[in-house]
């Protein structure tokens, strides 16, 4: 290459001006310097053969450089050399190092015609054209304008130290990552220093949102090739790959990072050279499956016609875009309507016909309409506390929607959430008794007159009650309010920031809140309903027994719910189990598997109740059944959360040993294979309760949607639905062997499953690892397709995420085993699109009803829900939204 100057300055004036913290940059794949002179240089770098030269003059004045002419390159060489044609205030270190900069990147492109073996113009390739990003957001002027803002604060001395480097662009959580780039781009421009100024910080922001492949690419190898020579050996391999693993929390793989290591350096250096370059790399990028979360089996007709219905349409006119929305609302909440609507009449109708009938007695002349409020709400009091006993009553709900076809009209998944509404009826109900009791009846019969207080002697009797104390020392007057303290308490600790400990209170106070709390709190609705009957007994205004009317009202409810209790208890005890495994995984995790009570029969999606008494006595704890109807053992998966959970987990974890190499989990106990058996907690089991989930068998398509321990129940439904596919298997096999054309075994009603299981940490995969490897063995004609989503690693195209890709296409390819998971089942990254999920489902099952049942935080809920009613009013494709409640 030559470079012709027209300089009227000495040249070697302005070399020796050069800053001491910058040094001449060779460039990543630089060969030797060529000289300035037309003919080819007769020592070549042995990583160049049959360079062609690019000739470019250029005029040199004191603070400018303009480009003359440039001959031979293509567009791109004529970027780069336009790059020189900037003005300087220090032109001689500057433009030497620019020199020095253009001419061997002219001299790479020039000259190396490998890049071109690959076809770009390929669908794999095109997409991950679009990966390999620094930076995924704030990319232009306008994310600029926030990382000068963000200089400003955290400059030192106009400076900006390495350490904040991360912090600045918007990687702080991924420091380390964020260090070596910074490192890399340093190189790149001769930067020895620890920090750098505004305009440098400029420079790299441009290379880090710079769009072009080439140039992420570029900075990409520059982080691997720490010794700036061109070439990356297995140890920077090694380096890079433990610095993404850490960026992306993937402990695992840091731990093998030689293992991986080795495997890209016998994929790129067949040829064992002990160094790989940058086209080895664009290779593996390109030539990497794409690890997109859109499925790719959509027919692209019916996607794009799906896409054109899912389009917003805007009404103007508020009349018909208000009776849309509340058909859409009346036509997927009806039964909730007619529930909550049916129980408002009730309510009404009772506080209506008790106001009537006290305004037409004596005592309203007394106490006005003070009386009739009390009474109504006290009417509505008592229907309202028996009938909260009945949405808790789970043998009789679990009965119901198993037996009869009530489940069509009534939302029984809903029983949790109608307990809770009739509980804020009763908490009205009180409010208002309490208090036109306490600041209008009571003062107003205190200050009565003689006359006017003459009919009420036949109630309070002759003497007259002289104050308040009087009321109260009453069996009607205490009963009452130890009856509002109770409740006070119990509906205080049962709402979310209290039973979740959500809230940031003293360590003392902090004990007397949490789920324990709620469950021995709720546990004096004993006393409460005791005292309530009494209560309704001792009335002030009614002394005939058949109009004391409260017991009528709970008779019925409290002996449904007493037997209930009574049928538990006897059940659990003699449903006494036989621990047979323990694990405890990563992710705060114990799994137990427990022999299965003789007669125990459960549907998958069902739950039971579990006792400890080695931790309580009393407490019982809901948890999913994660084994099938069809294995021969019972399991649950428990994560420890909160008190409870966390004693059971310690008093287990004392009989396991670490596990070994081939086993999953950190502690294992397999009492089948120990000759000297530890002592084992005593476990009790309640059950099986219905769910929501358990209805998976009404539908042909099942999109089942957990996220971290809400697998639990989904995971029943798919080991349901694959011990089904081998007993066809099965079946099919004996009927061949033994010449039989057919059987009348029921047809399994589920044709189709799709599971996304979304989790943040890797160790989560171990749970149901030989779930999903027994999947990949059997499921020959993908029946169940699986979607695992780790969402502690960055998104597809994130650089900080390219080599895990990278390494999961190989490391599947060489062994059918993902990285991150390490099962058969190929890992995406971050989270899901809801949406395009919805649309495949919809685009592979037309005209076809799809049960969708979610099991996770309460926050995706709204959008899956939504999601669901969108699709289904604008396809032919009907989804059934169901959500897991305890």
């Amino acid at each position: 290459m030559e470079i012709q100057e027209n300089q009227r300055d000495s040249w070697s004036e302005t070399e020796s001006n050069t800053s001491s913290t910058r040094i001449g940059y060779s460039g990543p794949l630089s060969g030797p310097l060529v000289t300035t002179t037309k003919k080819n240089s007769s020592k070549k770098s042995a990583r160049f053969k049959d360079e062609e030269y690019v000739e470019i003059t250029l005029d040199v004045r004191d603070d400018s450089v303009s480009v003359q002419n440039i001959k031979g390159g293509d567009s791109e060489t004529a970027f780069l050399a336009s790059q020189l044609g900037r003005k300087h205030p220090s032109l001689g270190s500057q433009l030497s190092i620019k020199l020095r900069q253009v001419s061997h990147e002219l001299k790479r492109m020039t000259s190396s015609k490998r890049f071109d073996k690959y076809d770009r113009s390929k669908s794999g390739a095109s997409r991950a054209l679009q990966g390999l990003k620094f930076m995924t957001k704030n990319v232009g002027s306008e994310g600029w304008s926030e990382i000068e803002a963000r200089f400003n604060e955290l400059a030192v001395n106009g400076s900006l130290p390495k350490s904040k480097f991360g912090q600045c662009i918007g990687m702080k959580e991924s420091s380390e990552f964020a260090s070596e780039l910074f490192d890399a781009l340093a190189r790149r421009r001769g930067i020895t220093t620890p920090s750098i100024i505004k305009a440098e910080l400029y420079e790299f922001w441009q290379q880090i949102t710079d769009q072009r492949f080439d140039a992420r690419l570029q900075t990409f190898f520059d982080m691997v090739d720490k010794d700036a020579d061109g070439r990356i050996t297995e140890e920077e391999v090694k380096e890079i790959i433990a610095l993404s693993a850490s960026a992306n929390k993937l402990s695992k793989i840091q731990e093998r990072a030689e293992e991986y290591a080795a495997l890209i350096m016998e994929e790129l250096d067949p040829d064992s050279l002990g160094f790989i370059e940058l086209y080895n790399l664009e290779m593996l990028l390109l030539q990497a499956p794409s690890q997109s979360t859109n499925p790719g089996t959509d027919s692209r007709v019916l996607s794009q016609l799906l896409s054109q219905k899912l389009v917003p349409t805007k009404d103007h006119n508020p009349i018909k875009r208000g009776y849309r929305g509340l058909s859409y609302f009346v036509e997927d909440n009806w039964k909730r309507i007619w529930v909550i609507g049916l129980w408002l009449a009730v309510c009404a109708a009772l506080f209506t016909w008790k106001f009537i009938q006290y305004k037409n007695r004596a005592v309203f002349d007394v106490m006005g309409y003070c009386v009739t409020t009390a009474k109504g709400a006290a009417e509505t009091l008592k229907f309202n506390m028996a009938l909260i006993l009945l949405p808790v009553c789970r043998n009789t709900i679990t009965w119901l929607r198993s037996k009869t076809k009530l489940g069509m009209a009534v939302p029984f998944d809903d029983n949790i959430n109608f307990h809770k509404v009739i509980a804020l009826g009763v908490a009205i109900g009180v409010g208002l008794h309490a208090g036109a009791h306490l600041t209008c009846d009571f003062p107003r019969l205190l200050h009565a007159t003689d006359d006017e207080y003459k009919p009420m002697e036949q109630f309070f009797g002759e003497d007259r009650p002289d104050d308040y104390w009087w009321f109260v020392k009453g069996t009607e007057g205490w009963t009452g309010v130890v009856m509002v303290v109770l409740m006070a308490v119990a509906y205080t600790l049962a709402q979310p920031w209290f039973r979740r400990n959500r809230l940031s209170l003293p360590k003392t106070l902090k004990k007397l809140t949490g789920f324990n709390a709620f469950w021995y709190s709720h546990h004096l609705f004993v006393i409460v309903y005791a005292l309530f009957i009494i209560h309704g007994y001792y009335l002030y205004l009614s002394k005939k027994w058949y109009k004391k009317t409260t017991w009528m009202y709970l008779a019925v409810p409290i002996l449904l719910y007493t037997c209930e209790r009574l049928t538990r208890a006897f059940r659990s005890g003699y449903k006494t189990v036989r621990i047979l495994k323990v694990a405890v995984y990563p992710g705060n995790v114990l799994a137990l598997h427990m022999s299965k009570p003789q007669g125990f029969r459960y549907t998958s999606g069902q739950y039971v109740f579990v006792n400890c008494s080695a931790v309580s006595t009393f407490q019982w704890h809901p948890f999913s059944i994660t084994s099938a109807p069809g294995d021969d053992y019972l399991s649950i998966h428990i994560r420890t959360l909160g008190d409870w959970t966390s004693q059971l987990k310690a008093v287990f974890s004392k009989v396991c040993q670490p596990a070994s190499t081939h086993q999953s989990g950190l502690l294992r106990a397999d009492m089948a294979q120990r000759d000297n058996q530890p002592r084992l907690p005593r476990l009790l089991i309640d059950g099986p309760y219905g769910a929501p989930a358990q209805d998976y068998k009404k539908y042909d398509v099942l999109l089942l949607v957990g996220l971290g321990i809400g697998a639990t129940p989904l995971i029943s439904i798919v080991k349901d639905v694959l011990n089904n596919i081998k007993q066809q298997k099965e079946m099919e096999e004996g009927l061949v062997e033994s010449g039989i054309k057919g059987n009348n075994r029921k047809p399994f009603a589920t044709k189709r499953a799709y599971f996304y299981w979304v989790t943040r940490e890797q160790g989560s995969f171990e749970w149901f690892r030989g779930v999903m490897n027994e999947v990949a063995d059997y499921d020959q004609d993908r029946v169940i397709e699986l979607h695992n989503y780790c969402t502690s690693v960055y998104e597809e195209g994130d650089a900080r995420s390219a080599l895990i890709t990278m390494l999961q296409s190989l490391q599947h390819a060489k062994s059918g085993v993902d990285i991150v998971s390490e099962t058969r089942v190929k890992t995406h990254f971050a989270r899901p699109n809801w949406r395009k999920v919805f649309k495949h489902v919809a685009v592979n099952h037309p005209d076809q009803r799809v049960g969708v049942f979610y099991c996770g935080a309460p926050g995706l809920t709204g959008e899956l829900r939504r999601l669901a009613q969108d699709f289904s009013r604008k396809t032919t494709t009907k989804f059934d939204f169901h959500k897991e409640n305890f």
